[in-house]
């Protein structure tokens, strides 16, 4: 079976694209748009032109970001026994970074898809006057400055939330816009509750451990085997990096395994068939999911029904060292933005720019390796170190 390529993108932009290709959903798709939590956080040059679902769709690029947020999308703190559950600390953890961050890039008229993965330790120049830094933390420093200042104007609760995260957001945009050379047209973020809510919703979301697993960090204790997690396990699961023989781009390959057989799941036929499956599943998306405001969702489902449905390249940038000492971050991944740019652009079949005056070391070599960047037929699961679905079937 083959699957349209954004049902890829994030578990809950799956949840919102998968409907629209389904002339029993397709009423639902409308209500769920119409209760989505929206952000002003594209820049004016970056807007796709107005469109009708009969208009092919055109080449834009998505980014997709995880946010290590303690509120919901309508910026509401998270009860702390769900916090407990998700091994999540409390309100004043976290420090709102974006833990996961890929770029789905469309192109023009169909075709098919490319799933870009940043590391989040990537050491990069963030946009504005922040300096460089871990680019999960672009996010970070946008929304703190910009909490300071309402706070400093009396503005509290959960508009403060919303407007500090869209400042965040938009930190975050123009930084993955500077280092990658891609354009950002639409924005999805998911928070914290949002894979524990949206797993649960769709049933448990089938992946594969080649060996046992416990880290007392994410709450991760798995055993070897396929098996299906839900919940905080879910959370724990994407979220594990301690243990792993390169950390976050192992994790990264977790996330794209986890992302394809959540396809899989809401693309059958018991989610969009059930119904009280697919009411849970409308809820935990407009609970979980915040998109650009600009974003027509239910023009933007129904073109998605013209897009090939040969696959989705999943890929991730090439890193030079897994352990570059930085001034105030600790350790970082060392990455060259032109290098970064022409591995891009190749990826994408566009012009090359001139490449970098220093190739990656044997490390880097061997972490993308490991992560599985030329992974092309969505009838695989792209795999990890200690994760690999397709290994596991006959």
């Amino acid at each position: 079976m083959r699957w349209r390529p954004v049902a890829y993108t994030a578990l809950g932009l799956v949840s919102v694209l998968v409907l629209g290709t389904t002339g029993y959903a397709w009423t639902q798709v409308s209500r769920l748009s119409s209760g989505l939590a929206t952000a002003d956080v594209i820049e004016p040059g970056a807007q796709l032109p107005g469109s009708t679902p009969d208009v092919p769709i055109p080449e834009q690029n998505i980014l997709l970001v995880g946010v290590d947020s303690r509120t919901d999308a309508q910026g509401n703190p998270l009860p702390q026994n769900v916090l407990d559950q998700l091994h999540a600390g409390d309100q004043s953890d976290g420090g709102d970074t974006t833990d996961t961050m890929i770029v789905v890039h469309i192109p023009e008229g169909g075709g098919e898809a490319t799933a870009i993965s940043i590391p989040r330790d990537s050491y990069v120049q963030l946009a504005g006057t922040y300096g460089k830094h871990k680019i999960n933390s672009a996010y970070s420093y946008g929304r703190h400055q910009e909490y300071d200042e309402l706070t400093q104007q009396g503005v509290t609760g959960a508009a403060r939330e919303r407007r500090a995260d869209q400042a965040g957001a938009r930190t975050a945009i123009q930084t993955v816009e500077q280092f990658t050379g891609l354009r950002i047209n639409h924005y999805a973020a998911v928070n914290l509750v949002g894979f524990y809510s949206l797993s649960l919703a769709v049933g448990g979301v089938p992946v594969c451990l080649k060996e046992p697993v416990h880290d007392s960090y994410s709450g991760a204790d798995f055993p070897a085997g396929q098996q299906t997690l839900s919940g905080a396990q879910a959370l724990a699961f994407v979220r594990q990096r301690h243990g792993l023989p390169n950390g976050d781009l192992d994790r990264i390959a977790r996330q794209q395994a986890f992302l394809a057989s959540a396809a899989k799941v809401v693309l059958g036929a018991g989610t969009l068939a059930n119904p009280v499956k697919l009411e849970n599943l409308i809820e935990a998306v407009q609970q979980a999911v915040l998109i650009d405001q600009g974003w027509d969702i239910l023009t933007f489902a129904q073109q998605m029904r013209s897009l090939s449905s040969d696959g989705l390249t999943f890929a991730t940038i090439p890193v030079q060292s897994l352990s570059l000492q930085t001034p105030s971050d600790g350790d970082a991944v060392k990455v060259d933005p032109v290098q970064v740019r022409s591995f891009i652009a190749n990826l994408l079949g566009e012009s090359v720019p001139a490449s970098s005056s220093s190739p990656p070391t044997s490390v880097a070599a061997q972490a993308a390796e490991s992560s599985a960047p030329q992974t092309t037929e969505t009838s695989l699961v792209p795999s990890a170190d200690s994760t690999d679905l397709s290994g596991c079937v006959n």
